[in-house]
């Protein structure tokens, strides 16, 4: 594979101007797609199999026109002190409230309002009342029209003295990341010139990861009505885009440095980087890919979309990172090498033809490598229980998925439902709705159970639908959605009832959607850990260097798991990160922590110890492998490790609860995994191992394919060519 990648770099290289014709042309095209397509949705979404779904479908089929996953909202009015909203004057206020909506903009998306003071939305005290508003599409489907009329409902009312505030998913909009985006971006420009020393090669990764995420994106954006991706897939290709493309473009062009430092001819050094670094580039891709196309396995349709979108922006990252990136270099030229000495990053001057290992001079990379080999045992001490001491609050992990009560006390969501919970207790926030599939002798037997059961706040008499042989029950639980209570009372009735009676709504779908999450979490973890393990012993020849790759990510991301739990669930230092409200973790969390971290933390495996297995191979001790991969890849990875951190890091300070988690939680995870795992303990470990880290069964080695990443086909092959004084020289790598 080497040989063919050495091939494509040097072609791309030669002929720069038509491979870069093509990408743009690619990009235009794309563009053109996604402008020419209508606007994307929220993108259906269902639980295939759970008992929350199984409602749907039966009110779906029983209550047609009910839309029944239509988004909800409450508009909830609390009259001044030492009134009530049952006074004369209050009363039309909130009967204004009701025709605005009901007759006002955005009404053809909306399927009913109900009074309070018809339906008994009014508390006991009289101080508070809310009006529930029912739409025919989910929350992220509604026009803004829409939402504008809901968030002006209650102005009038205001105005006269009322508290007006408005609850529930109608309110949802997709959260904002572009300033995240921003400043991720304006941070790796920075690391990338302090690290390279040269604007021209500072701005070529971003401007090639840019190009593939634009191109991948833009496809997204115009095939997803057509394949209903829904309007989040393009965020997660974002930000797994622009991760790996900086990365992949980083990790060519300093082996591209390297090799002209060399005193190589250009098309000459960027055929040896594709040729090996391209190596470690694919096979990095591939991990990513499995990672994301992995979450199939959950069994949720939107999930599995949106990884098979990603994996496809992934797929063009590694191809702009063979083509384009070579083909850029070509019309750098040597620009991409910093002026003079001011560059230090490599340990190398300006390269007159000696290998950048005889430099006198060992770089921070070298000294690291060396300091952990004199000290091995106490470095992965010091690793593996600084981890795991982080790590133990994730083994009191609670998965659920935030709810009004978790948004910040600014906004109107949480002051409507601080309203409610006051008014009618916290129950009120979630009500559960029981669907019976049978007459109404058996939704009347259901009632009386459910009166019975423990937890119970409130249970409407049941609604029929016109033909009688389908019953609709409204349940109020007495603690809030989120809590444990209400979560036993879900599978209290469940466990009572045949397979004629269902619970659902937000709150039982919320259980069933993180429960599935939970379900999934081991069988994902094997499958994907399963597969990079096959894949990392094609890379590394080696049955000990993937097991150690695999057990080091393991810890990396229990410990970012802990440190989330420690955060979010328990509020240490939640003040610091601007946490509000302390509550169970996000059940897509874990998953997507996995299939993102693992994916870079791959990456980092593979740029790492190629470079070591190269070395190894080439002839030189285990002991000064480690040092050799250190001393010209230690940088690399440090540099996009930090630019990843600080990628994540931007969306910490969204307002949006959801958006500061993962923002944590994959900060902290790629912390841990590159600067912990992969720059301490992995040298530790390959330096207790000796030999014995490249050891591969005879048989095994047989029956493996011979993938080639640390570049020994290619450099016969080049040795065998004409190349003169190639012949004797040793690769290099960046």
């Amino acid at each position: 594979m080497a040989t063919f990648l050495y091939r494509l770099g040097r072609g791309a290289f030669r002929r720069r101007g038509l491979v870069a014709l093509i990408w743009v042309a690619l990009l235009f095209a794309a563009g053109f797609g996604a402008a020419s397509a209508s606007a994307p949705t929220s993108g259906s979404f269902s639980i295939p199999g759970t008992e929350a779904q199984k409602a749907f479908d039966v009110l779906d089929k029983k209550f047609p026109g009910m839309a029944a996953d239509g988004a909800t909202a409450r508009i909830v009015i609390k009259a001044p002190a030492g009134a009530k909203v049952t006074d004369p004057g209050t009363k039309t206020e909130v009967e204004k409230i009701v025709e605005g909506l009901k007759y006002g903009p955005g009404k053809d998306q909306i399927s009913s309002v109900a009074d309070p003071y018809q339906s008994q939305a009014v508390s006991q005290d009289g101080s508070t009342a809310y009006i529930s508003a029912k739409y025919k599409v989910s929350g992220m489907e509604l026009t803004d029209a829409t939402r504008d009329a809901l968030k002006e409902s209650g102005k009038d009312a205001q105005a006269h003295g009322l508290t007006v505030e408005i609850g529930g998913d109608a309110l949802m909009a997709a959260p904002e990341t572009g300033s995240g985006e921003i400043i991720g971006i304006l941070i790796a420009a920075i690391v990338l010139v302090i690290t390279f020393g040269s604007l021209i090669a500072a701005g070529l990764p971003l401007l090639t990861a840019l190009i593939g995420v634009g191109i991948g994106v833009s496809s997204i954006t115009a095939l997803a009505n057509v394949l209903d991706l829904g309007n989040t897939t393009a965020t997660l290709a974002t930000m797994i885009g622009l991760a790996v493309g900086i990365d992949y473009a980083l990790f060519i062009v300093s082996r591209y440095r390297a090799e002209l430092a060399e005193g190589r001819e250009r098309d000459e050094a960027a055929g040896r980087a594709a040729g090996t670094a391209g190596s470690a580039v694919v096979f990095a891709g591939l991990t990513v890919v499995i990672a994301l196309v992995g979450l199939a396995v959950v069994n949720i349709p939107m999930l599995t979309k949106m990884g098979f979108a990603a994996a496809g922006t992934v797929v063009i990252a590694v191809l702009v990172a063979l083509t384009l990136v070579p083909a850029i270099l070509g019309f750098a030229g040597k620009k991409v090498l910093p002026a003079g000495e001011k560059s230090k990053l490599f340990g190398k001057g300006k390269g007159k033809g000696k290998a950048a290992g005889n430099e006198k001079k060992a770089n921070g990379g070298t000294r690291w490598a060396r300091f952990v080999l004199r000290r091995p045992v106490m470095v992965l001490l010091a690793g593996v229980i600084g981890l795991g001491v982080i790590a133990v609050p994730a083994s009191k992990l609670e998965m659920g998925l935030p709810d009004d009560g978790a948004q910040p006390v600014s906004t109107t969501q949480r002051q409507a439902y601080d309203l409610l919970s006051d008014g009618f207790g916290p129950g009120f926030n979630g009500p559960l709705m029981v669907v019976v599939d049978g007459d109404k002798a058996l939704a009347d037997q259901t009632v009386d159970r459910i009166k019975g059961l423990e937890g119970v706040a409130a249970v409407t008499p049941p609604t029929p639908n016109q033909g009688g042989d389908a019953s609709v029950i409204t349940v109020i639980p007495k603690d809030r959605p989120s809590s444990t209570q209400t979560e036993d009372l879900v599978h209290t009735i469940r466990d009572g009832s045949g397979d004629d009676v269902l619970v659902t709504g937000a709150t039982a779908m919320n259980i069933d959607f993180s429960q599935k999450m939970n379900d999934a979490l081991l069988p994902y973890l094997a499958l994907v850990v399963g597969l990079a393990f096959l894949l990392l012993m094609l890379v590394f020849r080696s049955v000990l260097v993937p097991l150690k790759a695999a057990l080091g990510f393991l810890l990396s991301v229990v410990a970012a798991l802990g440190a989330v739990v420690a955060v979010f669930q328990w509020g240490w230092l939640g003040s610091l990160f601007g946490v509000e409200q302390t509550g169970p973790i996000m059940s897509m969390m874990p998953i997507f922590m996995v299939g993102v971290v693992f994916g870079l933390a791959m990456d980092y495996e593979v740029f790492l110890v190629t470079r070591m297995r190269e070395a190894y191979v080439h002839g030189e001790r285990p002991g000064q492998a480690v040092v050799t991969g250190f001393q010209y890849s230690a940088r690399v990875v440090v540099a996009a490790a930090v630019i990843m951190i600080a990628v994540f890091a931007g969306f910490i300070g969204a307002s949006e609860q959801m958006v500061k988690m993962i923002g944590f939680g994959l900060a902290v995870a790629v912390f841990f995994d590159a600067f912990v795992v992969r720059m301490a303990i992995v040298p530790a470990v390959l330096a207790l191992l000796g030999h014995k880290a490249w050891w591969l069964p005879r048989w095994l080695d047989r029956l493996l394919p011979n993938v080639d990443v640390e570049g020994e086909s290619l450099r016969k092959h080049l040795a065998d060519s004409a190349d003169g004084p190639d012949k004797d020289r040793e690769l290099v790598s960046a």
